[in-house]
């Protein structure tokens, strides 16, 4: 991915073996960003709620997490899959190589396949398969994430679909795909940022996304 770093995003944490999927995060993050933040459409009347945003390398905010829907627990058994309905959207700033604030390295730039991993790892982690050990999920996690990785970085290849959906009502085309924990989209918009989302028990063909006009409502 020539173009593309992982952007500060970081794999699934744990504490005691038990991942923390959806820790919610504070306003104040959101606020300093200096690009719009996305999120369902008005069409989506359910609970919003606030992730946690990243920084790159010199600290300032590069993306963020605003999920829809029931907060996504850690998918380990099979009765409970089909209980949980979730999209979270995820605003990736759109931003070309450029050097760290202290001068003394440079910055990759971010691209869609920055969305499609950060979305695709988002997935992984509120998914623990069926009958899998405790002390085999790290490294079922690491194996998986290199795989976010490696189908991001080929958003052209077999693995991916495309399809269209609303982005500030005109129709835009995302890259999708499906697997056995839910689906993985990402895309770009006309107001300078990429967005990728991810979700379990809702359908991503009637997703619409527009900007979030006031992100305090989301606390």
């Amino acid at each position: 991915m020539e173009t593309t770093s992982r952007v500060g995003a970081q794999a699934p944490d744990a504490e005691g073996g038990q991942p923390v999927p959806s820790a919610r995060g504070t306003v104040d993050g959101y606020l300093l960003a200096p690009f719009p933040w996305y999120g369902l459409d008005e069409a989506f009347t359910g609970p919003r709620w606030l992730m946690k945003v990243g920084t790159s390398a010199d600290g300032a905010v590069e993306h963020g997490s605003i999920g829809h829907g029931d907060e996504p627990s850690v998918r380990s058994e099979s009765t409970t899959d089909d209980k949980e309905r979730f999209a979270v959207v995820v605003t990736v700033a759109s931003s070309p190589v450029r050097r760290s604030a202290d001068g003394t390295g440079l910055l990759e730039a971010t691209s869609v396949s920055s969305a499609a991993w950060l979305a695709g790892v988002g997935l992984l982690n509120c998914t623990w398969p069926g009958q899998m050990d405790h002390t085999l999920r790290d490294d079922w996690l690491d194996q998986q994430t290199e795989t976010a990785w490696v189908l991001a970085d080929d958003l052209t290849g077999p693995d991916w679909s495309s399809l269209s959906l609303p982005v500030d009502g005109v129709p835009a085309s995302f890259h999708y795909r499906e697997s056995e924990f839910g689906w993985v989209l990402a895309g770009s918009t006309q107001q300078g940022v990429h967005l990728g989302a991810y979700g379990r028990g809702m359908s991503a063909y009637g997703l619409g996304f527009s900007v979030v006009k006031d992100i305090t409502a989301y606390v």
